[in-house]
């Protein structure tokens, strides 16, 4: 049997078409493998595609692939962060103190206010305490550059942080500090723990965040889990308060200076009157003199003209 198969193979082999038919064959496998291949490097944009767009329904824009529209490759940049608590866990903390708010209810704006000295502030950002008073990890907000740490005797440990956009961090009442003057953080980095300060001595435990854009304080609590590209500077409407407050004080000013022209105005018009009143008084009283002393004097002259006709009269008898 073995040397039938033997010779069956032989002749085979002696074939001329035997050996192209092998190529051939090989030739086809090879071709099948290439385009099943390209097939499947098609299909796989479109889940990266899917992908790509599940990140940026959570905030940030990145390409999976790594490649460019020429297909070249790029790096992979998060172009768009959304602002984060300060906090490596949101559900052991509590807002014990909101940011001031000129619009905001008498009640939320009382729950704004820090007794320091016996005397009520407002408050330029958001206190965040523990709930049994213990330290906590306080972590940055945002991606960006650690631009200040320092020591105030208030406040307490300060970091602040530079991001993009003109906007910055700033991170109080520190107990320890993990970060140095130029470091570079990233977002969900521990900067510290919370600790305890005199200006904010009533809440305890706490840390107090500030979120500025170009310099303006603003409500940290009105861009949590915003981008970065969202965060605006408040409208200058305590600036507009202010202004019609001055306008209002000016006005009344006027209206001031108007009535005390008036009241001057009358008083000086009774003066006059009333001097008017007096002088023509004295004359009159020095018009009634006069004429008493010259009806005296016509008396009087009277009186000697009946004694001398009196004596004219006697001589005569």
């Amino acid at each position: 049997m073995k040397e039938e198969k033997n010779s069956t193979w032989s002749r085979l082999i002696r074939k001329k078409w035997f050996y192209p038919a092998v190529y051939l064959t090989f030739a086809a496998l090879i071709l099948t493998g290439v385009i099943w291949y390209q097939n499947t490097a098609i299909d796989l944009p479109d889940e990266s595609a899917d992908q790509s767009d599940q990140l940026d329904s959570e905030g940030t824009v990145t390409d999976p692939l790594g490649q460019g529209p020429d297909g070249e490759s790029v790096p992979v940049v998060d172009q768009d962060e959304l602002l984060k608590m300060p906090v490596a866990s949101a559900d052991d903390t509590e807002i014990v103190t909101k940011f001031y708010d000129y619009n905001a209810s008498e009640e939320e704006q009382e729950q704004a206010l820090i007794l320091y000295n016996n005397k009520y502030y407002q408050s330029k950002g958001i206190d965040i305490a523990s709930a049994n008073d213990e330290p906590f990890d306080v972590t940055a907000a945002l991606t960006g550059s650690v631009t200040e740490v320092k020591e105030d005797p208030l406040l307490g440990m300060v970091v602040e942080l530079t991001h993009d956009n003109g906007v910055t961090t700033h991170y109080a009442s520190l107990e320890e500090v993990a970060v140095e003057s130029g470091q570079e953080v990233s977002q969900g980095d521990v900067l510290g723990t919370a600790g305890k300060n005199l200006y904010g001595q009533a809440n305890g435990t706490h840390v107090h965040f500030e979120v500025r854009k170009d310099e303006n304080p603003i409500n940290p609590e009105d861009f949590f889990n915003k981008p970065i590209s969202d965060i605006e500077a408040p409208k200058s409407d305590e600036k507009a308060n202010e202004d019609e407050a001055t306008e209002g004080e000016e006005g009344n000013n006027g209206e001031e200076a108007t009535e005390e022209e008036e009241t001057s105005g009358e008083n000086s018009d009774e003066n006059v009157t009333e001097e008017d009143n007096v002088t023509e008084d004295e004359n009159v009283s020095e018009d009634g003199n006069e004429d008493d002393e010259t009806g005296d004097d016509e008396e009087g002259d009277n009186a000697g003209e009946d004694e001398s006709q009196s004596s004219v009269s006697s001589t005569t008898a």
